[in-house]
């Protein structure tokens, strides 16, 4: 298996949040689905999928920052 260090994930999480934001700022302002009507609704909602992983994966890092015992 690929050993890929943990700030490259949270890059690509932070990416995917980001245009999932913008996606839901246009779907609320101006009711208008950008992921639905550039790739059609079945790879928009997998889309949508990822980025909800995305969101759950910094969740679950923000949780270990904050519990995380420290080091002597």
């Amino acid at each position: 298996m690929i050993n890929i260090d943990k700030p490259l994930y949270r890059l690509i999480a932070n990416i995917l949040l980001l245009v999932g934001g913008i996606c839901w700022f246009f779907a609320g302002l101006f009711n208008v689905f950008l992921l639905n009507a550039m790739f059609g609704e079945l790879i928009a909602r997998l889309i949508y999928i990822i980025v909800g992983v995305a969101a759950g994966y910094l969740i679950y890092l923000m949780y270990l920052e904050k519990f995380q015992r420290p080091t002597v």
